[in-house]
């Protein structure tokens, strides 16, 4: 629906939210156990991050979950395109932005959610998935990694499967966890070991299916 045909008043647009919600909810809760997989949308094909996401993406989808990302270019584009090639669901939640290129071709038509914004697009993301991927990638995707701790780490959700790939890539930010967040006590040791960091693609799917296995439960969101 377009914006146009809301008024702009901030009662009004609660309307626009709610719709959004209520699309969301509506798509997501057919798509089964799935994995949340993010990056940047600037990475071309010859990187070998890309390749990566391909990767992780097929051996995710052959352990019976579906793939999840943000639906754009780049290591989104790489996820979806191995999704599909997979035989897998591939689902891409896009926000809609005024200098974003169209959606990656990769993407199930009965999976592919456009949104205005950008918590209602972040609520999708976290009540699907049994786990999070990130693969290299800017502001973005280094905020849903941080959104994904805080609400394990405050308990607002059950703890699921974090993992980073493309292991030099994010050295110095857990470098700087370790030696300036950590060493000035503004987080805790275990906080550190929410996430994981791997370059291996089966290492990350069977411990996101190993979890799921074990626990098998919906998680309080």
């Amino acid at each position: 629906m377009e914006e146009d045909h809301f008024p702009t008043t901030d009662a009004w647009r609660v309307f626009r939210i709610v719709s959004e919600f209520v699309d969301g909810f509506e798509t997501m809760t057919r798509i089964g156990p799935s994995v949340s997989i993010f990056g940047s949308a600037r990475l071309q094909k010859d990187s070998p991050y890309y390749q990566l996401g391909d990767v992780v993406s097929q051996k995710i989808i052959r352990r019976g979950f579906s793939v999840i990302t943000g639906g754009g270019p780049g290591i989104m584009e790489a996820a979806n395109k191995g999704a599909q090639e997979a035989k897998g669901n591939s689902c891409g939640l896009v926000i809609d932005l005024p200098f974003e290129a169209e959606p990656n071709p990769h993407i199930d038509d009965k999976y592919k959610l456009t949104f205005r914004y950008f918590f209602v697009r972040k609520v999708m993301f976290v009540r699907y998935a049994q786990g999070y991927v990130f693969l290299p990638g800017g502001v973005g995707t280094c905020d849903e990694l941080f959104e994904a701790l805080t609400l394990i780490q405050t308990k607002k959700i059950k703890p699921f499967p974090i993992y980073l790939m493309g292991s030099d890539y994010w050295v110095g930010l857990i470098a700087w966890m370790k030696n300036t967040m950590l060493a000035e006590r503004c987080i805790s040791p275990e906080d550190l070991d929410l996430f994981q960091i791997t370059d291996d693609p089966d290492e990350v799917a069977d411990g996101i299916e190993r979890h799921y296995k074990m626990y098998h439960s919906e998680r309080n969101f």
